[in-house]
């Protein structure tokens, strides 16, 4: 009995390519790039040029509530 498990033991499959495999795992890496990262960077950008043009006056919506801007200083707007 023991010599049976030995024997089957011994004769084991061959591996496959894993270049395969790595194609598959890059290619779902670059999927998730494009669908996911790209369009959040773009928005952000987007965001921080909206933001950056705000002027003095400028109407905005904040938490629901209409207001204008009164002054702008370092990454603070005042309503």
């Amino acid at each position: 009995m023991i010599s049976n498990a030995y024997a089957q033991a011994a004769s084991s499959s061959p591996q496959g390519d894993p270049l395969p495999s790595m194609f598959i795992i890059i290619g779902m890496f670059v999927l998730m790039y494009f669908l996911m990262i790209r369009p959040q960077q773009k928005k952000a950008k987007e965001h921080k040029q909206m933001v950056d043009g705000l002027q003095k006056g400028d109407e905005v919506i904040a938490m629901g509530i209409v207001g204008k801007i009164t002054k702008i200083a370092d990454g603070y707007v005042g309503l």
